[in-house]
């Protein structure tokens, strides 16, 4: 049967801008009369000449919206003369997955849907992404001639009529207009489990889990928080690495996460936190709603930082396959990521690099063969397996990690501290702020960082004393590319090491989300075992008193703690 595709008239939509990785908004709003066809056609338009005859990998994290966005994206690749879509199972795909698959195949890119860590449901949010063919997302140069478009188009190409049942693997031949067009519905799981074969050594790690050499069994918490990783960690973690069955919580996807925020941090995932506690765990781990961040916990619910976890990955490569065949190029982290991986890198004499935030900054390092692993403080730890972070792989990296040195989680951090010191971090999240105020906050300290009387000035609280040594608007210059990306965050650097950072987020769909960043670094071994919320006080109350931010945000408290 011939299909034709027809064009559609439409008008722009005011802040269809993507923003750290990709448009969130509301599901309200994507569900808008061409609200979603108009981003999805700036989308394929941005593509230019490499759109006609290429293949596509479409999929996401099972959020509400998910599969009636599919249906939209299949109809207009078809009338835009995409050749072929590879689309997840019921629309199903795990970002590190679209990624691997767009890797694997060579396809000319993804469109992802997914909000990531937002709440899903019909009064939450949802989100639409566009990864390029190194599988990563979009850079800035691609991202901002999509917005480009979205502010001038006026039409869109549909095919209206064509009908494809993505609920079961296969391939479904269509023409339209004329031209061949094929959707194949692929496992969402087959392909990214094969690939962490090739990665990590499965026998290994399934001794660790069943006991092995006079070692007792690990036992393991993995929450899949109702997000799109569920599948994957039973096909991994029950049949490939034979954990037992109430080692896995949480695995079904649901449209709404189950009514939570699939945001694995220890406000977001308490009830790992309260079940590791209480119970006998060695292990634990949650994912977010698309499968990439990860939040790692050691016995009766040790937190790992994530700033500390990505440094424990790259410090221990030699228990990687991967890694010992490939060896390790250089390192990074975003700017606002605690600075404990730049020691490693210094100790193995490799190169580090600081980037903004957002996954797409690490790409060109990647594709450029100057990066091997990398992390952000908002859960996301990855490598250049693929080019997105992927919280599975952490996991694996970690338990890896175990069998091989025979130790436990805690055993890791400390031996960590005690080789290259402790850096102590948190993060304030204040969520969903009015964002006039927020950003009047973040001009006054943009005013500071070109105030030159206050370098030098002394800050105090209690006995402990401060000296300002730079203040910045953090600015990126690519050094594969040359790219700039300017404003990327408030930096205050005091004489010790010490840092503090302030940055609005570029993840949320509504309001102003302000993140307040401290660090601070202790050699003094009796400091290792403290608590960092009770190190790092006296500099989150002189952080909130320089900006105001109780004043301007009007909360006392944040949302947040990590």
């Amino acid at each position: 049967m011939t299909l034709s595709s027809t064009t559609k008239t439409t008008k722009p939509f005011d802040g269809q801008k993507p923003g750290t990785s990709g448009l969130r908004k509301a599901v309200k709003v994507f569900q808008q009369e061409n609200y979603t066809e108009n981003f999805v056609q700036c989308i394929l338009s941005a593509m230019e000449g490499a759109l006609e005859g290429c293949t596509l990998v479409v999929g996401g994290d099972g959020r509400y919206f998910g599969k009636e966005a599919v249906e939209v994206i299949v109809k207009m690749c078809a009338a835009n003369k995409v050749r072929k879509l590879l689309v997840g199972q019921n629309g199903i795909l795990s970002t590190p997955c679209v990624s691997g698959v767009i890797r694997k195949f060579s396809t000319s890119g993804g469109i992802v849907l997914t909000a990531s860590h937002n709440p899903g449901g019909p009064n939450a949010d949802f989100g639409i992404k566009f990864n390029i063919s190194n599988g990563g997302p979009a850079p800035d140069g691609v991202t901002n001639k999509i917005f480009g478009l979205s502010q001038t188009i006026q039409e869109y190409k549909i095919c209206p009529d064509l009908q494809c049942d993505i609920s079961k693997v296969g391939t479904q031949e269509f023409v339209v207009d004329g031209n061949p067009f094929t959707v194949e519905v692929i496992d969402s799981v087959d392909e990214y489990v094969q690939y962490m074969k090739e990665l990590f050594d499965f026998p290994a790690i399934k001794g660790l889990l069943q006991g092995t050499d006079g070692q007792p069994p690990l036992k393991v918490l993995i929450n899949s928080m109702h997000g799109v990783t569920g599948p994957y960690v039973r096909r991994i973690f029950l049949e490939e690495l034979g954990a037992s069955e109430d080692s896995v919580v949480n695995t079904i996807p649901l449209e709404d996460f189950g009514g939570h925020h699939p945001d694995p941090n220890l406000t977001y995932a308490a009830d790992l936190v309260e079940a590791m506690k209480n119970g006998d765990y060695g292990f634990g781990a949650a994912f977010d709603g698309d499968g990439d961040r990860n939040m790692i916990l050691g016995h009766k619910a040790f937190f790992v930082t994530p700033s500390d976890s990505v440094a424990v990955i790259a410090d221990n490569t030699d228990c990687i396959p991967y890694f010992r065949k490939n060896g390790v190029k250089g390192l990074a982290r975003s700017m606002p990521t605690g600075c404990s991986i730049d020691r490693v890198a210094a100790k193995r004499g490799v190169e580090v690099f600081e980037v903004p935030t957002g996954w797409k900054y690490f790409g060109n390092l990647m594709d450029a063969g100057r990066l091997s692993i990398c992390g952000e403080e908002s859960f996301g730890t990855g490598s250049d397996h693929i080019r997105e972070k992927d919280g599975i792989w952490a996991v694996l990296a970690w338990l890896s990690i175990l069998a091989v040195r025979k130790t436990t989680v805690e055993k890791a951090l400390h031996n960590h501290w005690q080789t290259y010191g402790r850096n102590f971090f948190t993060r304030y999240d204040y969520e969903n702020c009015e964002a006039d105020p927020c950003n009047a906050m973040m001009a006054e300290l943009d005013s500071m960082a070109s105030d030159s009387s206050m370098i030098g000035k002394e800050l105090s609280r209690g006995n402990k004393h401060y000296k300002i040594a730079k203040i910045d608007n953090f600015e990126y210059t690519d050094p594969i590319d040359g790219a700039i990306a300017k404003k990327q965050g408030i930096r205050i650097l005091m004489s010790d090491g010490s840092r503090v950072v302030f940055r609005l987020s570029g993840t949320g769909s509504s309001g102003a989300t302000v993140r307040l960043y401290i660090e601070s670094y202790e050699s003094d071994q009796s400091t290792f075992t403290k608590d960092a919320q009770e190190v790092l006080k006296p500099l989150v109350e002189i952080s909130l008193e320089l900006s105001k931010l109780r004043e301007r945000t009007g909360r006392q408290e944040p949302t947040v703690i990590t």
